[in-house]
């Protein structure tokens, strides 16, 4: 039988590197033998509360030493950690509390439905040591993107134990042992809490951050010698947007990997990473929450430029709207094979299966004749314009490559004429002319995929997690047309100052 996890921890504690550092964030660090004795102080709390094997139990809490404490603890208690994003407005949080029904909740202890038990994350000392071996048969639960408007959870159905879907997973990403990683990105979201938990699960010392931020990073990954790191497209562009002489002030010689995931990479962005350092230490990963996923390193991707991975035949297919199987070349909606399914569960939703049980994320994209995927974009952000469709992802990854845009978000609103038009909502790094960033914009597309308004903002438009609510965002603007406040072209009045900011 595969260790359990607080059995790993244990081991790592009672050896020689029982001293050394586990967990560093800016508030301080710990080593493995205070991770062991706080989290076995907390698991036996939580088990004297009442809680059962595979009962779920949620964290909600910011990056910090706490929260690994708390999902640790969790799973000596032999229960499942219920990951939840402690900074959600109070209704939408009660939601996702009232679907998981957690038997206690560790962290944010308002806004959480009656008879739940909430509890701050202060351990003490352990009366009893929790039993060694306890495992919950799902290892994990989290809450999904939020792309859809409906709050629901994925539970994986890998057991809490260091068994061989766990393992493989460390060795595909190439998660070192006994090493150094650092993560940027926010625990609530499923990749930081993955890699961050495999890391500790291999013996190695996480590096986090309270919030991204790009020099900062760069001087945590010289000062603590980190090999391997996780990133979204968001953190690679605000990093290559630096000052080349603050960039090159760095030794990154220490890193081994950077994998980006969770959002589009611009073809430009990733090539210019590639040549900052290096095909062989430049990974992709194109993967839902669910489980399914595909790898490219640097060097595979330099033959195929835009690709997320080759895949087998019988693993992913692409699908058109009659549900037929696409051309190689032919965009279509990406469906998993239906063993897919047996990899996790949702609360709050179903998964979205065709008729032979193959799973569908709701992305878009295409295989080459040589069985490599790339993708498109989501089947529901898709803009349909006097039929053609247009992908935001291609939109706001030319709108990105202007040095003056730090970030953009590209939305279909009504138009009686088409259908729809492209709307850009960007964010700017310095002031400049709209119609500067539209020449550039058409110099690199069509003029039918081009966006027909502009709207600047001051206010981040994604999650620290690179991720944004497109939807949320096109149902604001929605309501701002409803209202006669059109927004018009380049000229146009769009929505007020203090809401988001006027159209120049």
């Amino acid at each position: 039988m595969a260790p359990s996890l607080g059995s790993l921890l244990k081991a790592k504690a009672a050896g020689a590197a029982g001293d050394g550092e586990a967990i560093r964030y800016p508030e301080g660090a710990i080593s493995w033998r205070e991770l062991e004795a706080r989290t076995a102080a907390l698991a036996r709390r939580l088990i004297d509360l009442g809680v059962k094997p595979d009962d779920l139990v949620a964290v909600a809490l910011p990056n910090g030493l706490d929260h690994h404490i708390a999902s640790y603890a969790i799973w000596r208690a032999g229960a499942t950690p219920c990951i939840l994003p402690a900074k959600l407005p109070g209704r939408e949080f009660a939601q996702l509390v009232e679907l998981a029904r957690p038997t206690v909740l560790i962290g944010r202890v308002s806004d959480a439905p009656d008879g739940v038990t909430q509890i701050a994350p202060e351990t003490g000392h352990a009366v009893a040591e929790p039993p060694d071996d306890l495992a919950a048969a799902h290892w994990k639960a989290v809450t999904s993107g939020g792309s859809t408007g409906r709050p629901k959870l994925i539970v994986d159905h890998a057991e809490a134990r260091f068994g061989e879907r766990l393992a493989g997973i460390c060795e595909l990403v190439g998660m070192p042992r006994d090493g150094v990683m650092l993560n940027p990105g926010p625990l609530y979201h499923n990749a930081p809490f993955l890699f961050t938990s495999l890391a500790l699960l291999s013996g190695t010392k996480v590096v986090g951050m309270s919030r991204f931020d790009p020099e900062e990073a760069l001087r945590l990954i010289e000062r603590e010698r980190v090999e391997w790191v996780c990133m979204v497209p968001t953190m690679m562009h605000r990093i290559w947007s630096l000052p080349v002489e603050v960039r090159e002030r760095y030794d990154l010689s220490s890193l081994r990997r950077v994998l980006h995931l969770a959002a589009p990479c611009p073809a430009w962005l990733k090539q210019a990473w590639i040549d900052w350092l290096g095909a062989d230490r430049i990974f992709e990963i194109y993967a839902g929450t669910e489980g399914p996923s595909t790898m490219i390193s640097g060097e595979e991707w330099l033959r195929k430029p835009g690709s997320v991975g080759k895949v087998p035949s019988d693993m992913i297919s692409i699908v058109d709207e009659a549900g037929r199987d696409c051309a190689p070349g032919e965009v279509g909606e990406i469906y998993f094979a239906a063993e897919a399914t047996d990899r996790f569960h949702y609360i709050g939703a179903e998964p979205r299966t065709d008729d032979g049980g193959r799973m569908s994320l709701g992305d878009l994209g295409f295989l080459d004749e040589d069985g490599y995927l790339f993708l498109a974009d989501r089947r529901t952000d898709l803009i349909i314009r006097g039929g053609a469709n247009v992908y935001p992802a291609e939109v706001e990854a030319a709108l990105i490559e202007h040095p003056a845009v730090r970030d953009a978000v590209v939305l279909g609103l009504p138009c009686d004429e088409l259908g729809a038009r492209i709307h850009a909502i960007v964010r700017l790094a310095e002031a400049v002319p709209v119609e500067a960033v539209d020449a550039h914009v058409r110099a690199r597309l069509a003029g039918y995929k081009c966006p027909k308004s502009y709207e600047v903002v001051e206010s981040d438009l994604r999650d620290e997690a690179g991720k944004v609510r497109r939807s949320a965002l096109r149902a604001e603007r929605l309501a701002w047309l409803a209202e006669g406040r059109p927004f018009d072209g380049l000229s146009g009045t769009g929505p007020p100052a203090e809401t988001t900011g006027n159209i120049p």
